[in-house]
């Protein structure tokens, strides 16, 4: 049934099918289907459309009655989001003066096109957000500036900062001795310095130590992160500081765009170096400064470096193809490099030796000393510091003091006497003051030593005693009072074994030498080890010598010198140019050539060395002076004023002094004076000869109070001295001077008079208004000009041209190593000879050397500029506790950790006694 149903609807199907295609065409199909398509889709459109608007209508109806009202927010962000954006209006006034702002400007517009731009605009075209931030910083320096302005700038230029840096000088110069006593050779001595350094900042601190921030970069970048966040509070809008983002964009530009790279960079040693090397390139460097750096350096790197170098130019030397006159220029040129190799090698295998000062072997070598007389080491100051602590140790000071006294006695009465001559002369009437005035200067001097109750008490001849004392009570005092008992103390003093024979016995006579820069290298003259190249003669000869070289002096050297004047030379220019010192006399005058031979047992030498005829005379004047006996056996050519270049004149005055240099170099001359090898030695080495010194030492007026010892103050910023602190100049100086050359340790009359010769030295200088003048200055620094000529110089130096400065690439360890040893030449050579002659030609060496070896640490010169930021702050910010705050940012450091364990170790049996 149902196969038949089913058959029955395929046919009917089939036949209407057939019928349609036979009435209407083959495409009557295609027209079907469209015409119920648009049937279809237009009945769609027209259901949408009155849904859309009944449905408008039905939610306004539901709104409005049973539905809550919309947030008032809502529609107002998106009225804002439908807003075109309005230009925001930069105000480009920062600081109030112009030539400030424009370079300020180009500082920030830098700053935000190379640290955020260059991101920014790979994700949003709008620059709103960057204008924020470049209002934001805006702010902050116009609240910065204002700052300043209200800041005294004065007290930090003058006190803080030289305190901070006298501070930081004295650390390290603790920490160097520490590690000295130590006496570790097997650690890494820089690192072991830097942890010794931070283990003496927290002693002496006590409150805070900042090794972290100094030794590891991603705890630096954290103090940085903090400091700058800190700083952005006080100089912010609460609006704009609530702003994480923009915050954080600030915050990142500020530590690691501007303030880390411009750290690095000053705590840079080598960057240090070229500075100091331009700041004094106006000084030329001396061959001889250059050879005592070598000889005193104790960094194998230096040494390798600079032999490398001279090796170097030696093979380029002997490569020249020359004859004439340049062959003997080069030959002057090749020796001169032969002897540095030579030095660096000698140095280099002592240092790797590990050898040290021999104690025994200095005892040992005494008798080969010069020998200084008395009486001119109680005119010299430097020596007389020596002989002042060598007689303490003895008991004999009052001796001394009771000396200088009446020299400073006899000084004053003469002066008020001639004072008091001068006013009788003109009427003028006060004798009887000016008498008691004397009175009772003497008799404080005979109540001081002299008396029963003197203590100590000059032990001399009881009736000269009496005799003074009768004479005191009924003469009127003289400058020549004292004369008789001063002779006899004079005497006591140079015969005594207990004092001035034992004196030259002892390891201070031997400093005091080296300080006179009385003490010569002899480990130079021959061949160490007899190999190597052999070559006529230093360039330098004579060389200054620091004490941990005296153990090299051989015992036993017997040295024949011979010499004589080989030619006579015209010269308007230095021939030891040729040698590498270069001094510009700038006149015509004659130079006789003097060829020396030098014998010894290990080694033979020949070299020519040339001196004018103004040297040989005060050759002369030394040698006579020093010994008396030479005056009659030694004649020098005499001077003459006209015609003294004549061709005749010049031969037989070489005839004369050759004849006078052979009898002074006569065995039997040597042997009856010793010590006068010495000077003779000076003077043939082949150098610049160094004439006399001058006698501004020897000026100096002696202070005679007693000596004491200042306890060692925990931090520099203590007051250094009475009356001292309302005298800015002579503050810093005396401080800057009690750090550098560790004058405090030395002997306390030395520093007075120091402070006394400075004291005349600024008033004779500036006057009785010096700290108007600082103040004027301070001022000046602070000034609109200096501070755009700094941005300037910050801008140039980040940005040159515009354009962000690469990374510059770290220089080869040889380059670097050569800048140290040009650096510590450079500033050798630019101390001046006065200061050498006041306070001692060694001290000076190793205080120069000592500030210059504090900056080769960076982590150290981190510390000092961190110090340094710090103290700015705190001056700034007076009101906002950056101490306080500073101290928390270093409360996580090891060190202050370890030194509060150490602490509560030592106190808590203390407290458990109690």
């Amino acid at each position: 049934m149902l196969a038949e149903t089913s058959l029955s609807i395929w046919g009917w199907g089939s036949l209407g099918l057939v019928l349609f295609l036979v009435t209407f065409g083959p495409f009557a199909i295609f027209y079907f289907a469209f015409y119920i398509l648009c049937f279809v889709g237009g009945g769609f459109v027209v259901t949408l459309l009155f849904g859309k608007s009944n449905s408008e209508k039905y939610l306004e109806q539901c709104e409005h009655s049973f539905l809550p009202c919309t947030s008032v927010g809502i529609p107002k962000c998106i009225e804002e989001m439908k807003r075109e954006a309005r230009p925001i209006k930069i105000d480009r006034r920062l600081t109030g003066a112009n030539i400030i702002d424009e370079p300020l400007q180009q500082v920030i517009q830098f700053s935000l096109r190379d640290y955020v731009q260059y991101w920014y605009y790979t994700l949003s075209d709008d620059e709103s957000f960057l204008l924020e931030i470049r209002q934001a910083l805006q702010y902050a320096l116009v609240q910065f500036s204002a700052r300043s302005k209200e800041t005294d700038w004065q007290p930090y230029f003058t006190t803080r900062l030289v305190d901070d840096f006298g501070t930081h000088l004295r650390v390290f110069r603790k920490a160097q001795q520490r590690i000295a006593e130590k006496g570790d050779q097997m650690k890494d001595q820089a690192e072991e310095l830097v942890d010794t350094f931070f283990e003496v900042e927290v002693e002496m601190e006590k409150e805070v130590c900042r090794d972290l921030v100094c030794t590891s970069p991603k705890d630096e970048e954290g103090f940085l992160r903090d400091l700058c966040e800190v700083l952005l509070y006080i100089l912010l809008p609460p609006g704009d500081f609530q702003n994480k983002i923009m915050r954080y964009f600030v915050r990142e530009i500020l530590s690691r765009g501007i303030l880390l790279p411009l750290i690095n960079q000053l705590s840079d040693p080598d960057y240090i170096n070229q500075y100091v090397i331009w700041m004094i390139r106006d000084s030329n460097c001396n061959y001889e400064a250059f050879m005592n750096i070598i000889k005193l350096s104790d960094n194998i790197g230096e040494l390798e470096a600079v032999k490398d170098k001279a090796s170097e130019e030696l093979q380029y030397l002997r490569s020249l193809d020359t004859a004439g006159d340049d062959i003997n220029t080069i030959k002057n040129q090749i020796n001169s490099l032969l002897y540095v190799i030579k030095v660096c090698d000698s140095r280099i295998q002592r240092l790797q030796s590990g050898k040290e000062i021999d104690t025994v072997k200095l005892a040992a070598n005494f008798g080969k000393l010069c020998t200084v007389p008395l009486d001119h080491i109680l005119v010299d100051n430097v020596a007389l510091q020596f002989f002042m602590d060598y007689m303490q140790q003895t008991g004999g000071q009052a001796h001394l003091f009771f000396w200088m006294t009446v020299e400073g006695y006899r000084v004053t009465a003469q002066q008020q006497l001639e004072v008091l001559q001068s006013r009788q002369k003109d009427g003028k009437h006060q004798t009887n003051q000016t008498k008691g005035l004397l009175r009772a200067a003497a008799f404080g001097v005979y109540e001081q030593y002299l008396s029963e109750k003197a203590s100590p008490r000059v032990n001399i001849d009881d009736n000269l005693v009496a005799k003074l004392a009768e004479t005191l009570n009924h003469e009127d005092p003289t400058p020549e009072i004292f004369d008789d008992i001063q002779r006899k103390v004079y005497e006591l003093m140079l015969r005594d074994e207990r004092f001035y024979p034992s004196f030259k016995q002892n390891v201070l006579y031997v400093r005091m030498l080296a300080e006179l820069d009385m003490l010569k290298d002899p480990s130079f003259r021959g061949s160490d080890d007899g190999e190597g190249e052999s070559f006529n003669g230093s360039p330098t000869g004579s060389i200054n010598l620091s004490l941990d070289d005296l153990s090299n002096v051989p015992s036993d050297e017997t040295v024949q010198l011979h010499a004589y004047i080989s030619d006579t030379v015209y010269a308007d220019y230095d021939p030891y140019a040729v040698a590498g010192v270069c001094n510009d006399h700038g006149k015509t005058y004659a130079l006789y050539a003097i060829t020396v031979h030098r014998r010894s047992p290990n080694s033979e030498e020949t070299w020519k060395t040339y001196r004018r005829y103004s040297d040989f005379h005060d050759f002369h004047m030394r040698i006579t002076e020093q010994f008396e006996n030479l005056a009659n056996i030694l004649k020098l050519p005499g001077k003459k004023t006209f015609n003294n270049m004549d061709r005749e004149f010049l031969e037989k005055r070489k005839k004369d002094l050759n004849a006078y240099l052979q009898l002074l170099l006569n065995p039997e001359m040597m042997k009856a004076s010793p010590a006068l090898a010495h000077y003779v030695y000076d003077f043939l080495e082949n150098k610049a000869y160094s004439k006399g010194k001058g006698d501004f030492a020897r000026k100096v007026p002696p202070l005679i109070q007693k000596t004491y010892s200042d306890p060692d103050h925990c931090r520099v910023a203590a007051p250094i001295d009475d009356n001292v602190d309302d005298n800015i100049p002579l503050r810093v100086m005396l401080l800057l001077m009690d750090e550098v050359f560790d004058l405090k340790e030395r002997n306390q009359w030395l520093r007075r008079n120091i402070k006394n010769l400075l004291q005349q030295l600024i008033r004779a200088t500036y006057g009785d208004t010096i700290n108007r003048k600082i103040v004027d200055h301070v001022d000046w620094m602070t000034s609109p000009e200096q501070v755009a000529d700094a941005v300037k110089r910050f801008r140039d130096a980040f940005w040159p041209n515009g354009i962000l400065a690469e990374t510059v690439p770290r220089r080869d360890k040889a380059i670097r190593m050569r800048t140290r040893v040009a650096g510590k030449t450079k500033l050798l050579e630019v101390m001046p000879d006065e200061l050498k002659h006041i306070i001692g030609a060694e001290t000076t060496r190793k205080g120069i050397l000592r500030v210059f070896e504090m900056f080769q640490h960076t982590q150290l010169n981190k510390r000092m500029v961190y110090v340094f930021l710090e103290r700015f702050l705190e001056t700034l910010f007076p009101q906002n506790k950056f101490h306080e705050l500073f101290n928390k940012l270093h409360s996580r450091s090891k060190q202050m950790q370890r030194y509060k364990q150490r602490l509560h170790s030592t106190q808590a049996p203390s407290l458990q006694k109690r």
